[in-house]
């Protein structure tokens, strides 16, 4: 399986529009890869709080509808990223969206752990409660976004739903991305899964971002790493190493809680 982890760089020079159209050029780009993955809140900036009201759009909104022509263009599995979501009878909401390669709705993901503690996205936006897997023709797909990578239970939650992919669109400040690497890599390892975790790049609201996006096989080794700078990162895997592992080394059999 191919993966194209696509590191968007977001800086406040760059108009929603455009960098929407950019976007959905980089993704025409990617027609060798079976799956490509865009970062949290590309469109704003997961900093760029005062820009969530005004942003926000509906679900099947102006970005929905680019990146499902993009999928469809390209022939290959969306992840999208996430947007900020306006509910028509609700709270905003930070959702994630996966087209398929005809670029029909696969999923749809809201953040259900929400950061800022008493600001910001905590407050702005509103919880999702629901998990979130994707059948591929050769993986299962388990959904989490940015914050919920420092929360186990949610990945043990989407193995029980059947994951072996675990993908994590974010926007990761740099000053800590120590634990965005480790907990990369744990996730990966306590789960015999792979994880695709795509960061953004570039500076938004004043916050410089982690990029480094990374891909983790199900035994913690680093496939790939991106830099900190705007780039496409390509990655070959086996998801038949999931099933292996776990019947290698079958310490999800043992657990107790």
């Amino acid at each position: 399986m191919r993966a194209s982890l696509i590191q968007i760089a977001v800086d406040e020079g760059e108009s929603v529009a455009s960098r929407r159209v950019r976007t959905a050029s980089l993704v025409r780009r990617q027609t060798g890869s079976d799956l490509v993955v865009l970062p949290e809140l590309w469109t704003t900036g997961a900093f760029a709080y005062e820009e969530f009201a005004q942003e926000a759009e509906p679900l099947e909104g102006p970005t929905y509808e680019a990146m499902a022509k993009a999928a469809s263009d390209a022939g290959v599995w969306l992840h999208a990223g996430s947007i900020p979501e306006r509910d028509p009878d609700g709270p905003l909401y930070n959702t994630s969206l996966v087209f398929s390669p005809s670029g029909d709705l696969a999923a749809a993901y809201r953040k259900i752990h929400r950061f800022g503690f008493d600001k910001g996205e905590a407050v702005l936006m509103g919880a999702g409660r629901e998990l979130v897997t994707v059948r591929l023709p050769t993986t299962t797909l388990g959904l989490a976004t940015c914050y919920d990578l420092r929360f186990p239970e949610l990945f043990r939650g989407l193995v029980d739903a059947g994951a072996e992919t675990l993908v994590v669109p974010a926007g990761w400040p740099e000053r800590r991305r120590a634990h965005w690497t480790l907990l990369a890599q744990a996730r990966a390892v306590e789960n015999q899964a792979f994880v695709l975790a795509c960061g953004t790049a570039g500076t938004h609201a004043g916050v410089p971002q982690a990029g480094h996006s990374i891909v983790v096989d199900p035994w913690g080794e680093v496939l790939a790493e991106a830099g900190p700078d705007e780039e496409v990162l390509t990655v070959e895997f086996d998801p038949e190493k999931v099933a292996a592992t776990r019947e290698q080394f079958p310490a999800l059999k043992d657990r107790v809680l």
